[in-house]
């Protein structure tokens, strides 16, 4: 990384590590074995059971190869489709991450452990939903579109990795997560329609809790403190702030205290320039239904 991209190790951050693709922990791959061995005993293909746990063939198949964590919804649903052994419920206490940077970007890991303790994060987008609120045919259709194509297991570690980071929002309910999304983010028809209306009604469950804010800029908005792209901010539990800019293949973390002020005070202001988030929450499902 450039430009304040080490960040010393008074925040829990390691300095000048090796970017490299992280194999999944052996209890990853030890759970998905586990819950493979005892389908397919049951007799249920891989789609037979996702339709039975109501979760998608690709999650069912990412957690048996080690890829994602297993959900604890997932658990449950599992263990009482094949009989309620505890074998699951047992195993699913001893996953662990790993390091938790499988499918992430290079650039994007050391942000990704910063996010995972702080203390609150903000969030400026203009190009695409946030991860952290993108639904699984969002994410998919979003890989799907990488030039140069990815390979299916790459293409499935990466949404894996996405909806895995997801659960910051579920397991830190008294950290403030605050958004603010283009108004042409949420139009666009990425993935088709069906994708879109699904996102839309992601966004609306994942934002609905109190820790929770969503923002929408409106496209007739005649003043715009954030026109030089998207950014997110983060304060760590020592009060310190530090921001994070992504674009083309790269990123970067910003640890300038004069840098990272100019951008809270852009953020701010924006803040003040986007729809409050009662009508934000009021144009989404307005446009959920003209879908």
């Amino acid at each position: 990384m450039t430009d304040g991209g080490v960040v010393d190790g008074d925040d829990g951050m390691p300095c000048g590590e090796a970017d490299r693709e992280p194999d999944p922990s052996d209890s990853l791959r030890t759970f998905g074995a586990v819950l493979q061995a005892l389908r397919e005993h049951a007799g249920y293909s891989r789609t037979q059971f996702a339709d039975l746990v109501s979760f998608s063939k690709h999650t069912v198949e990412s957690v048996e190869l080690g890829r994602r964590m297993p959900d604890v919804a997932l658990v449950e649903r599992s263990e009482e489709a094949l009989g309620n052994t505890g074998a699951l419920r047992r195993s699913a206490k001893h996953v662990t991450r790993g390091r938790g940077d499988v499918g992430l970007a290079a650039w994007f890991r050391q942000w990704a452990r910063l996010e995972r303790v702080a203390v609150s994060l903000c969030t400026y987008e203009c190009r695409l939903v946030p991860g952290l609120l993108q639904s699984e045919g969002y994410a998919r259709a979003l890989f799907e579109n990488r030039i140069p194509l990815l390979t299916d297991e790459r293409l499935e570690a990466q949404v894996a990795a996405r909806l895995d980071r997801q659960r910051m929002l579920l397991e830190r309910p008294i950290v403030p997560f605050h958004f603010i999304v283009e108004e042409a983010v949420f139009r666009r028809r990425l993935g088709g329609r069906d994708v879109q209306r699904h996102q839309l009604d992601y966004a609306l469950e994942r934002t609905a809790p109190r820790n929770v804010t969503l923002q929408v800029m409106p496209l007739e908005a005649e003043f715009h403190a954030c026109m030089d792209g998207p950014v997110r901010l983060l304060e760590t539990p020592k009060g310190r702030r530090l921001a994070y800019s992504e674009g083309q293949e790269n990123g970067r973390l910003i640890s300038d205290p004069k840098e990272v002020s100019l951008l809270c005070q852009r953020y701010d202001t924006l803040r003040s320039q986007a729809l409050n988030p009662k009508e934000s929450r009021g144009l989404l499902e307005r446009l959920r239904g003209e879908l």
